[in-house]
């Protein structure tokens, strides 16, 4: 400690940080700012192979570790909001200086209105927003599952199973651009290199000068024909009351995988975490864009024309994704996908049905298979649809 240095107001402030929830109750974020603070107010900055052992056990680390670089841009980013929400701020803040890893307490002259980065969302709000709405979807539909459909052969292991059931939903991640010129041009921006907040951090440290303006919102999307999916799924699952849980694409975790038995229903580009298990014993792979399948048996390719035709009032293919497998650990997993919307709403359709395309019977019945269906859709409207391959898979 620095003689004559008094520790008092920089820990006043720790604690009242720690306590605040900004950091939430638990977790790396909470772990890392609690490694920092109890250094002291004055000590040598930390290092990133002390930072990657201790707080998040990689006792070999060396050179320069992403991890810890995006941990640190993130609490740095979340202390910078809290003082920026905090109406009770004191004349002191802490921060982490740029190019530092170490917590330091410093002058706030500004005062809590020191910012003048607008808020394009508050993330509190944004982050509860899907949740919300899946609360309310799931609800509706479990009322009415009561007196649910028949159920055909792709869905009968998911009731005979002990296993809680997860319902996957792909959601698609956006975050914010603000203009510090003409702040009325912030906009919300979706970028295919951005799926997650940690992804973001990471780009923000890599591409300071593309993604600088860049800030997270907490906010994702579902595309709307999901809706179509869970209405007609979910009855089915929750046949006799059985629960049902619902979560977004962006916050499932690889113990839910192992634990629970997942069905997914969304687009094939929001598979996150799921793409490389539902791909990995697929006899597809996703070609250069998530609008392309291509078989790797035969080399063809299978590519969706709705975006290229969407506005226009003629017919175009899109093509929709359907398997069922276990997984090495005993769970099972269902992932019903379009690459675009037209293809979901009727593949979703198909897969609900009592009774199930003849070529498609036989497979289902077995211990795991997948299917291509072509759907011919105009300006959003599914109108027919054709098995273009189907077979067994491990």
């Amino acid at each position: 400690m620095t003689p004559g240095f008094d520790e008092g107001p920089f820990a006043t402030e720790v604690d009242r940080v720690r306590t605040s929830g900004a950091l939430g109750v638990s977790g790396r974020l909470l772990e890392l700012f609690d490694y920092l603070a109890a250094r002291g107010a004055v000590a040598e900055p930390a290092t990133q192979a002390g930072i990657a052992d201790a707080v998040f056990g990689q006792q070999d680390a060396d050179g320069d570790d992403a991890t810890v670089r995006v941990y640190v841009h993130r609490l740095r980013k979340r202390l910078d909001d809290f003082y920026a929400d905090d109406a009770g701020s004191g004349p002191a803040r802490l921060t982490i200086p740029a190019g530092t890893y170490a917590l330091r307490l410093v002058a706030d002259a500004a005062g809590p209105a020191q910012t003048s980065r607008p808020r394009l969302l508050r993330p509190k709000f944004a982050a509860g927003a899907l949740a919300l709405v899946l609360v309310f979807i799931a609800g509706w539909l479990m009322h009415s599952a009561f007196s649910g459909p028949r159920t055909n052969a792709i869905w009968e292991p998911f009731l005979d199973s002990d296993r809680p059931i997860v319902v996957v939903v792909g959601d698609y991640y956006m975050f914010g651009e603000y203009n510090p010129v003409d702040p009325d041009q912030s906009r919300l921006i979706r970028d295919f290199r951005v799926n997650s907040p940690m992804d973001l951090a990471g780009l923000q440290e890599a591409e300071p000068d593309r993604y600088g303006n860049a800030e997270d919102v907490g906010l994702t999307y579902l595309p709307f024909a999901t809706a179509y999916g869970l209405r007609t799924i979910m009855p089915i699952l929750a046949h006799d009351g059985r629960e049902v849980t619902v979560v977004a694409a962006s916050e499932l975790h690889a113990d839910t995988i192992r634990d629970a038995n997942i069905v997914y229903i969304g687009l094939i580009g929001a598979l996150g975490l799921l793409e490389d298990t539902a791909f990995s014993g697929s006899g597809f792979v996703v070609g250069e864009t998530y609008d392309q399948l291509i078989d790797s048996a035969t080399r063809r390719s299978y590519t969706s024309d709705e975006a290229r035709r969407l506005a226009a009032p003629v017919f175009y293919r899109d093509y929709g994704y359907v398997t069922r497998f276990r997984t090495p650990g005993g769970s099972l997993v269902a992932v019903v996908a379009g690459a675009r919307e037209t293809a979901l709403r009727g593949l979703a359709q198909i897969v609900a049905e009592g009774e199930l395309p003849p070529e498609l019977t036989p497979l289902a019945a077995g211990s795991g298979f997948e299917a291509l269906f072509q759907i011919t859709g105009q300006q959003g409207a599914d109108l027919s649809d054709r098995i273009v391959v189907a077979r067994a898979r491990p």
